[in-house]
């Protein structure tokens, strides 16, 4: 049988995201964290303990949208646009004669 103190204790502090958890809580009303996917054990004495990390945008950027168009890549497609252009201009030309 099951006894009510057998639940893992709810810190008073959310380890995941730093905000205050009432008391019994079964899961942080900020970001859901709960005993089963991120409150651990050792946790419980002090709140979040992140490493303060420098964010760098162009890294993030490079990351996220991969590396910039080279200007070799860029002048190809402003020859190709170029190109469809001259190729539809000549169309109409040649559709008025």
């Amino acid at each position: 049988m099951a006894y009510l103190n057998s639940r893992p204790r709810t810190p008073k502090i959310c380890p995941v995201c730093g905000e205050d958890v009432p008391p019994r809580a079964l899961a942080c009303p900020e970001c859901g964290a709960d005993h089963n996917s991120g409150w651990k054990p050792d946790a419980y004495d002090g709140g979040p303990d992140f490493e303060e990390q420098e964010f760098d945008y162009d890294e993030f950027v490079k990351k996220e949208f991969g590396p910039e168009r080279s200007p070799v890549n860029q002048l190809w497609w402003i020859t190709g646009v170029v190109l469809l252009l001259a190729f539809a201009a000549w169309i109409v030309v040649e559709a008025m004669r």
